[in-house]
């Protein structure tokens, strides 16, 4: 099928990693105005500065708020990783318990049913 410009209605959804990206580049966007903003306020009561020694301040709070901020999102997404981790095992034991009990269930209803079949039959 095609849209009213003609383009067929395959692609035209985001794939979820694009999504994600996106959304993480206007995150880390947002964290990047929020430490300008916070630097600014940290050198305003600093009147005595000059323009240059302000603006250096600023580049180093800024830059010390990003790598903060990236080493804070860096032990987030291991720990992210190391719960998906234990939850990924705990679904696969999970899994091999149901099947362990599907197998004994049918265990036990074909040993009912042969023993069924053996008195009937005597």
């Amino acid at each position: 099928m095609t849209d009213a410009a003609g383009r067929t209605g395959q692609g035209t959804e985001p794939t979820g990693d694009m999504v994600n990206q996106v959304e993480g580049y206007l995150l880390w966007q947002t964290r990047i105005a929020e430490a300008e903003e916070r630097a600014r306020a940290f050198t305003e009561p600093l009147e005595w500065l000059t323009t240059a020694q302000r603006e250096q301040i600023e580049e180093h709070y800024v830059r010390d708020c990003l790598t903060r901020a990236k080493a804070d999102l860096q032990r987030v997404a291991d720990r992210c990783r190391a719960l998906r981790g234990e939850y990924e095992e705990r679904y696969r034991q999970l899994r091999t318990r149901c099947l362990a009990l599907l197998v004994a269930a049918l265990a036990v209803v074909a040993a009912a049913a042969l023993l069924a079949v053996a008195v009937t039959q005597s």
